[in-house]
């Protein structure tokens, strides 16, 4: 195997490798994404009284204190 077919090996191995790390950062992105969809979602449940769990109490809590601190900067609730 000469030299430039080396190097012609080489280059495909780092495009797989840089298209495979792009195809995770997406996709971990992607399920970040739907863990805040998520806890939006229980939240709103929370909220309604719909479920009520003795380990959702602080997490809701924050989310309240932050949305308030929100509120005071004139920003609305996210």
């Amino acid at each position: 195997m000469g030299l430039v077919d080396r190097m012609r090996e080489g280059a495909e191995q780092a495009t797989s490798r840089a298209r495979e790390s792009v195809q995770e950062v997406q996709v971990k992105r992607d399920l970040a994404h739907a863990y805040g969809e998520l806890g939006r979602a229980a939240f709103a449940l929370i909220e309604r009284g719909a479920i009520g769990e003795e380990t959702l109490d602080l997490p809701a809590a924050r989310v309240r204190e932050l949305q308030a601190q929100l509120a005071a900067l004139g920003r609305g609730n996210a």
